[in-house]
């Protein structure tokens, strides 16, 4: 879609308001989306407000910000969750009168901003971007595991539409009971993101030359990333090639372990802007061998940077690419043909040449501007259906639950 037609499509809204447990500078896809959407919408003369928890105590956000405190979350103590503050998230309601209301996390904050909107009578539109509820076997978190879909569906049904970043994901909550369920997609800055950036300082710096295969990985290092299948293919492909290297670009609990058993690898840390595009373009073959995440930024930017995509067949590489094509992709699950997969492009040089060309080609066909324009549409139809006699109100009138309305809530 052109921008002059999207531009064109976009609805009159003027004030929104956005919900979150995490935002930028925090590094994750959440993260990441919702700042490229803030910055989208205020391009176009949108004025956004964002509550959401403090970072640390010095963290006060912008003029249109409401930040407050929060707790940190099991197994991801540099983030929090927020408390459901209703009375001052109430209030920042009431004062900045947003037409519509996105809750992009389905903790405590989130809810008591559904119940604020319900007295002011605004539409709200949910997010689903983390499977949380699949993250509990990885942190000895039983409640998470048992609540799971109950508490998940509770939450999204009673909001306009719950969004969501492929049909796939659509699909599986349909069949667990969710309503009114919407594609998002996500798109990529394919100018961050590009083989231009290639540094070659950087992979001398790497101890490698042009004829030497690069895997990268990029993301959290931590157990619901599934990095032991990362540790496992670099040492099968080791075995095969011993001046292959692996870097890893990102942090977490699982990354000090990792650096004890294999000091020969590559741990840039967290990279972020032109050092991140940088780090990118270096690489060869980029690994994803997530089975938790609803979609996946880091596989769009690693096509926009021209690597070869190793993943399994899900998600967003299951969304915009073909295997052997434009990635290789291995059933769900299937850990030895991940690996496989990996050994086939360091082995054939020819097929990673074909399959890096088309990935640029892909990811340069993925652009955030049309996708934003289809954001502001979901928000105004939820600002429209909530003053009507629809199913959402009925839906919405049939849930209450009670929110702390004293104290310093």
């Amino acid at each position: 879609m052109h921008e002059e037609q999207a531009n064109a499509m976009t609805p009159e809204l003027s004030r929104i308001t956005i919900v979150t447990e995490t935002y930028a500078p925090e590094v994750n896809g959440v993260a990441h989306t919702l700042a490229t959407l803030v910055s989208g919408m205020r391009a176009r003369g949108i004025e956004v407000q964002i509550i959401r928890p403090r970072q640390n105590k010095h963290d006060h956000g912008d003029e249109y910000s409401l930040t407050l405190p929060g707790l940190p979350i099991p197994g991801y103590p540099e983030l929090k969750f927020g408390l459901p503050y209703y009375r001052r998230v109430l209030s920042a309601l009431q004062e900045f009168n947003p037409q519509a209301i996105y809750v992009a996390t389905e903790g405590p904050l989130g809810w008591a901003a559904c119940k604020a909107a319900e007295k002011l009578g605004t539409g709200v539109v949910s997010g689903f971007h983390t499977n949380f509820h699949q993250y509990g076997k990885h942190y000895r978190l039983g409640l998470i595991e048992n609540l799971g879909y109950r508490y998940m569906r509770w939450f999204h049904n009673n909001t306009a539409a719950t969004l969501v970043p492929t049909q796939a994901q659509a699909d599986e909550l349909n069949s667990h009971g969710f309503e009114r369920v919407s594609v998002m997609a996500r798109g990529v800055n394919s100018e961050q993101f590009s083989p231009e950036h290639r540094s070659q300082e950087l992979r001398a710096s790497w101890g490698v030359n042009d004829d030497t295969p690069v895997l990268l990985y990029v993301g959290r290092i931590a157990a619901e990333k599934n990095l032991q299948l990362v540790v496992r293919t670099y040492e099968e492909l080791k075995n095969q090639d011993n001046s292959i290297r692996l870097v890893l670009v990102g942090d977490g609990p699982e990354l000090e372990s990792i650096r004890q058993r294999h000091p020969e690898i590559i741990c840039a840390g967290i990279r972020r802007g032109e050092d991140l595009s940088r780090y990118y373009a270096s690489g060869d073959i980029f690994l994803f061998p997530s089975l938790t995440d609803t979609f996946g930024n880091v596989v769009t930017e690693a096509l926009a940077s021209q690597l070869g995509v190793v993943s399994f067949d899900y998600a967003a590489a299951h969304e915009h690419t073909k295997d052997e094509d434009s990635a290789m992709l291995a059933p769900f699950g299937d850990e030895q043909a991940f690996i496989r997969a990996a050994l086939s492009l360091s082995e054939r040089p020819n097929l990673l040449k074909h399959i890096r060309k088309n990935a640029r080609d892909i990811a340069q066909g993925i652009s955030w501007d049309s996708i934003i324009s289809e954001f502001l549409q979901q928000l105004t139809a939820a600002q429209k259906e909530v003053t009507s006699n629809g199913h959402y109100q009925a839906t919405r009138s049939k849930s209450r639950v009670s929110v702390p309305q004293s104290g310093s809530l």
